[in-house]
């Protein structure tokens, strides 16, 4: 199993943009998870096609199961 922690994030454009992150440590502690994202926003350090972060939108925890193919 792979988990990533996709943190979404509104821009000064309108549009969504989105930061993932492998392997978050678990259990996800939402206050922390909400300070983080505020702190990357303040910081401004992050551009996107979509524009600047301007707000949170949400935060997911995504487990997915990968299987490899094996194509002789």
């Amino acid at each position: 199993m792979a988990k990533t922690l996709q943190l979404q994030f509104t821009t000064d454009l309108g549009k969504t943009a989105s930061l993932t992150l492998d392997y978050p440590k678990e259990p996800i502690d939402p206050v922390l998870v909400k300070q983080s994202m505020e702190a990357i926003i303040a910081a401004g350090v992050f551009n996107s096609t979509s524009g600047k972060f301007v707000a949170i939108k949400e935060a997911n925890l995504i487990d997915r199961t990968v299987s490899n193919v094996v194509i002789e």
